[in-house]
């Protein structure tokens, strides 16, 4: 992405692009990477608490909810994922999602559910 911050957060690569109030991402998992393991020690928190929105360029990830919900997406496919997962990659191929969002107003703006509705 021409003109993105780049950052690493733990194990992921992430380019971040400011357009108008939103932000355009791109975020590489490794392989072998977890949510729980990678990150929780980062946030403090025992989920993601962050909902993404977007579309899976390449490779697959598994969600799963405090209700015992799962979600899988393989590329390529739109994402919506709400906040209070875990999630990880599945396969030898690092995942790749393009999402978009408004930092933590994301849920509101995009007049998501605060926590995960089971389906």
């Amino acid at each position: 992405m021409p003109d993105a911050a780049h950052h690493s957060i733990g194990t992921v690569e992430i380019d971040v692009q400011r357009t108008g109030s939103a932000r355009v991402k791109r975020v590489i998992y490794p392989p072998g990477f977890r949510w729980s393991t990678h990150m929780k020690p980062v946030t403090g928190t025992d989920r993601c608490m962050h909902a993404h929105v977007g579309f899976i360029a390449h490779g697959r990830i598994h969600m799963e909810y405090p209700d015992g919900s799962v979600v899988e997406y393989q590329a390529p496919q739109i994402v919506s994922i709400e906040p209070g997962h875990d999630g990880w990659v599945v396969g030898r191929e690092p995942a790749v999602l393009i999402e978009f969002d408004f930092e933590r107003d994301t849920v509101a703006r995009l007049a998501l559910p605060e926590t995960h509705q089971r389906r």
